[in-house]
């Protein structure tokens, strides 16, 4: 998967670890040397989106730059662009992204959504032509409460962090382990890595 330049779609709630999988895609892939960009389709202003995504020539617009500005799919040129939250994306926008896949201007694309596709589809709030051009390669990451056993080895690598970050040798105790295992995790592995970030744990250490 990672060898082809096929158009791979993330499925999986918030927290997952979406980008995490992509990034791992891009450095496996065969433009690994080459840029990854990634950009958050949710958190560009609609307003703003349009040059964000494409850029604008010099003079086009009040207030634009003198020199114009290159779109984040031309600075992506060669690379692999990594389109989150592609769920969010304005209907108008869809139809540039789309136009963009088919003339392949992007040879490498790898896009995530915490969102129903197929239902925004039938409900005509994500355009079906570009659904089907995305979910070439789909891939859906199963929530944390689903995978259990991962729960240790995710604990164990942010530990190993925490502990190289401020010289510590702590380690968890049996019962804190075992209530972690219990707890579902509703934000995924993004609440697990915050968990370490906001609050005090049981530990014991040396």
């Amino acid at each position: 998967m990672a060898a082809l330049d096929a158009t791979v779609l993330l499925l999986g709630e918030t927290g997952v670890g979406k980008e995490k999988i992509a990034k791992y895609i891009y450095k496996n892939s065969a433009r690994k040397e080459e840029r990854f960009l990634a950009i958050n389709c949710g958190a560009i202003s609609p307003t703003l989106m349009e040059s964000e995504l494409f850029g604008y020539e010099r003079g086009a617009f009040t207030g634009a730059s003198r020199e114009g500005k290159m779109g984040l799919f031309e600075v992506a040129d060669k690379g692999t662009v990594f389109l989150d939250e592609i769920g969010e994306l304005p209907l108008d926008m869809q139809v540039r992204l789309l136009r963009v896949l088919q003339e392949q201007t992007i040879q490498r694309v790898v896009a995530a959504t915490n969102r129903n596709l197929e239902e925004m589809v039938r409900q005509k709030t994500f355009r079906q032509d570009l659904f089907y051009r995305l979910n070439v390669v789909p891939i859906r990451i199963p929530p944390l409460r689903e995978r259990q056993a991962d729960i240790p080895a995710f604990l164990d690598h942010f530990l190993a962090q925490f502990n190289q970050k401020y010289n510590t040798r702590k380690e968890f105790a049996g019962d804190a382990v075992r209530a972690m295992l219990a707890y579902e995790w509703p934000g995924n592995v993004r609440e697990l890595k915050m968990w370490w970030s906001g609050r005090s744990f049981s530990a014991a250490g040396s």
